[in-house]
Protein backbone atom coordinates (compact mmCIF):
# COMPACT_ATOMS: atom_id res chain seq x y z
CA UNK A 1 0.00 0.00 0.00
CA UNK A 2 1.73 3.34 -0.94
CA UNK A 3 4.27 1.49 -2.72
CA UNK A 4 4.41 3.23 -6.15
CA UNK A 5 6.18 0.00 -7.83
CA UNK A 6 2.99 -1.36 -7.59
CA UNK A 7 0.85 0.75 -9.43
CA UNK A 8 -0.20 1.56 -12.89
CA UNK A 9 1.78 4.50 -14.32
CA UNK A 10 -0.40 7.48 -15.54
CA UNK A 11 0.99 8.00 -19.11
CA UNK A 12 -1.64 11.00 -19.65
CA UNK A 13 0.22 13.23 -18.16
CA UNK A 14 3.50 12.63 -19.90
CA UNK A 15 1.57 12.82 -23.46
CA UNK A 16 0.06 16.14 -22.32
CA UNK A 17 3.84 17.59 -21.30
CA UNK A 18 5.09 16.39 -24.64
CA UNK A 19 2.48 17.51 -26.93
CA UNK A 20 2.90 21.13 -25.33
CA UNK A 21 6.52 21.03 -25.25
CA UNK A 22 6.12 20.54 -29.57
CA UNK A 23 3.12 23.42 -29.16
CA UNK A 24 0.71 20.91 -31.28
CA UNK A 25 -3.15 20.76 -30.72
CA UNK A 26 -4.79 17.34 -29.81
CA UNK A 27 -6.06 18.13 -33.41
CA UNK A 28 -2.55 17.95 -34.58
CA UNK A 29 -1.71 14.62 -32.55
CA UNK A 30 -4.62 13.11 -34.16
CA UNK A 31 -4.66 13.82 -37.48
CA UNK A 32 -0.65 12.51 -37.41
CA UNK A 33 -1.79 9.10 -35.18
CA UNK A 34 -5.34 7.95 -36.09
CA UNK A 35 -6.63 8.39 -33.07
CA UNK A 36 -9.78 10.48 -32.43
CA UNK A 37 -9.49 13.73 -30.37
CA UNK A 38 -11.81 12.48 -27.65
CA UNK A 39 -9.58 9.52 -26.89
CA UNK A 40 -6.52 11.36 -26.84
CA UNK A 41 -8.45 13.92 -24.68
CA UNK A 42 -9.10 11.00 -22.38
CA UNK A 43 -6.14 9.76 -22.50
CA UNK A 44 -3.98 13.28 -21.28
CA UNK A 45 -6.60 13.17 -18.69
CA UNK A 46 -6.16 9.41 -17.93
CA UNK A 47 -9.95 8.57 -18.21
CA UNK A 48 -8.80 6.22 -20.36
CA UNK A 49 -5.74 3.52 -20.68
CA UNK A 50 -4.31 3.04 -23.99
CA UNK A 51 -3.28 -0.20 -25.53
CA UNK A 52 0.87 -0.60 -26.63
CA UNK A 53 -0.60 0.15 -30.42
CA UNK A 54 -2.42 3.28 -29.81
CA UNK A 55 0.23 4.52 -26.93
CA UNK A 56 3.13 3.76 -29.97
CA UNK A 57 0.80 5.63 -32.17
CA UNK A 58 0.24 8.61 -29.88
CA UNK A 59 4.33 8.20 -29.38
CA UNK A 60 5.29 8.28 -32.93
CA UNK A 61 3.06 11.47 -33.31
CA UNK A 62 4.88 13.12 -30.56
CA UNK A 63 8.23 12.12 -31.99
CA UNK A 64 9.36 10.37 -29.20
CA UNK A 65 9.01 6.30 -28.09
CA UNK A 66 6.24 4.85 -26.23
CA UNK A 67 9.54 4.00 -23.61
CA UNK A 68 9.97 7.23 -23.34
CA UNK A 69 6.79 8.46 -22.43
CA UNK A 70 6.31 5.46 -20.23
CA UNK A 71 9.71 7.15 -18.25
CA UNK A 72 8.14 10.00 -18.08
CA UNK A 73 4.16 8.84 -16.58
CA UNK A 74 3.49 9.93 -13.20
CA UNK A 75 2.99 6.86 -11.13
CA UNK A 76 -0.68 6.13 -10.37
CA UNK A 77 -0.67 5.96 -7.08
CA UNK A 78 -2.01 9.13 -5.47
CA UNK A 79 -2.10 8.58 -1.33
CA UNK A 80 1.02 8.22 0.18
CA UNK A 81 1.46 8.21 3.87
CA UNK A 82 4.49 9.51 5.57
CA UNK A 83 4.86 7.91 9.25
CA UNK A 84 6.50 10.22 12.02
CA UNK A 85 9.68 8.73 13.23
CA UNK A 86 10.90 8.80 16.86
CA UNK A 87 12.07 11.77 17.96
CA UNK A 88 16.16 11.68 18.56
CA UNK A 89 17.61 14.15 20.72
CA UNK A 90 21.00 13.56 19.97
CA UNK A 91 20.32 14.12 15.78
CA UNK A 92 19.15 17.15 16.29
CA UNK A 93 18.90 19.97 14.20
CA UNK A 94 17.54 17.22 11.74
CA UNK A 95 15.29 17.28 8.39
CA UNK A 96 12.85 14.77 7.79
CA UNK A 97 11.00 15.24 4.28
CA UNK A 98 7.42 14.62 4.51
CA UNK A 99 6.59 13.62 0.67
CA UNK A 100 8.34 10.79 -0.75
CA UNK A 101 9.09 10.10 -4.83
CA UNK A 102 9.26 12.90 -7.47
CA UNK A 103 6.16 14.92 -7.20
CA UNK A 104 5.36 18.81 -7.84
CA UNK A 105 5.40 19.29 -4.25
CA UNK A 106 7.67 19.14 -1.86
CA UNK A 107 7.60 19.35 1.95
CA UNK A 108 9.60 19.12 4.62
CA UNK A 109 9.88 18.84 8.76
CA UNK A 110 12.46 21.31 10.04
CA UNK A 111 13.06 20.47 13.81
CA UNK A 112 15.54 22.37 16.31
CA UNK A 113 17.95 24.94 15.22
CA UNK A 114 19.26 25.74 11.49
CA UNK A 115 22.37 26.99 10.05
CA UNK A 116 20.94 30.79 10.72
CA UNK A 117 24.11 31.83 7.95
CA UNK A 118 23.57 29.93 4.88
CA UNK A 119 21.64 32.39 2.12
CA UNK A 120 19.05 29.98 0.28
CA UNK A 121 17.28 30.83 -2.51
CA UNK A 122 14.81 28.15 -4.63
CA UNK A 123 13.06 28.49 -7.90
CA UNK A 124 9.86 28.05 -7.22
CA UNK A 125 7.30 29.60 -4.31
CA UNK A 126 7.81 28.11 -0.56
CA UNK A 127 4.98 28.60 2.75
CA UNK A 128 7.12 28.28 5.88
CA UNK A 129 4.71 27.26 8.75
CA UNK A 130 5.88 27.25 12.24
CA UNK A 131 4.18 24.10 14.01
CA UNK A 132 6.36 24.85 17.95
CA UNK A 133 8.65 27.32 18.56
CA UNK A 134 9.35 30.61 16.95
CA UNK A 135 11.87 31.42 14.19
CA UNK A 136 13.11 34.69 12.08
CA UNK A 137 13.34 34.99 8.60
CA UNK A 138 14.96 37.36 7.03
CA UNK A 139 14.01 38.08 3.05
CA UNK A 140 14.17 41.12 1.04
CA UNK A 141 16.10 42.81 3.70
CA UNK A 142 13.25 42.60 6.27
CA UNK A 143 13.24 40.00 9.67
CA UNK A 144 9.92 38.61 10.25
CA UNK A 145 9.48 37.15 13.35
CA UNK A 146 7.01 33.90 13.64
CA UNK A 147 5.32 32.32 16.33
CA UNK A 148 3.31 29.07 16.63
CA UNK A 149 1.02 28.48 13.87
CA UNK A 150 1.99 31.73 11.28
CA UNK A 151 2.97 31.45 7.75
CA UNK A 152 5.49 33.22 5.66
CA UNK A 153 4.95 32.52 2.28
CA UNK A 154 8.05 33.18 -0.14
CA UNK A 155 7.64 33.63 -3.87
CA UNK A 156 10.43 32.09 -5.96
CA UNK A 157 13.86 33.76 -5.98
CA UNK A 158 13.30 35.25 -2.92
CA UNK A 159 16.48 35.15 -1.21
CA UNK A 160 16.34 34.67 2.59
CA UNK A 161 17.60 32.73 5.92
CA UNK A 162 16.19 31.57 9.07
CA UNK A 163 17.28 30.69 12.55
CA UNK A 164 15.34 29.24 15.19
CA UNK A 165 14.38 31.58 18.40
CA UNK A 166 13.29 28.60 20.78
CA UNK A 167 14.56 25.37 21.60
CA UNK A 168 12.69 22.55 19.96
CA UNK A 169 11.46 24.67 17.28
CA UNK A 170 9.59 22.95 14.66
CA UNK A 171 8.86 24.45 10.94
CA UNK A 172 7.45 23.08 7.67
CA UNK A 173 8.41 24.16 4.55
CA UNK A 174 6.28 23.23 1.46
CA UNK A 175 7.85 24.45 -1.92
CA UNK A 176 6.39 23.32 -5.73
CA UNK A 177 9.53 21.07 -6.65
CA UNK A 178 12.57 22.26 -8.06
CA UNK A 179 11.84 20.16 -11.34
CA UNK A 180 8.47 21.79 -11.70
CA UNK A 181 8.90 24.84 -14.34
CA UNK A 182 6.29 27.41 -12.49
CA UNK A 183 6.67 30.73 -14.88
CA UNK A 184 3.99 33.22 -14.27
CA UNK A 185 2.38 34.05 -17.77
CA UNK A 186 2.09 37.35 -19.02
CA UNK A 187 -1.35 39.01 -19.70
CA UNK A 188 -3.74 37.14 -21.88
CA UNK A 189 -4.91 38.90 -24.80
Amino acid sequence: MGDHKDQHLRVGAAVRRRRRALELTLAVVSERSGLSVPFLSQIENDRARPSQSSLEKVADALRTTAVELLAAADPACSVDVVRAEDPDPELAPKVRSLVRGHHQMHASEFTGDHDAGRELQYRNDQLMFVTEGAVEIEAEGRAYRLGRGDTLYLTGGVRHRWRATVPDTRLIVVAVAEHIEAVREGPRR
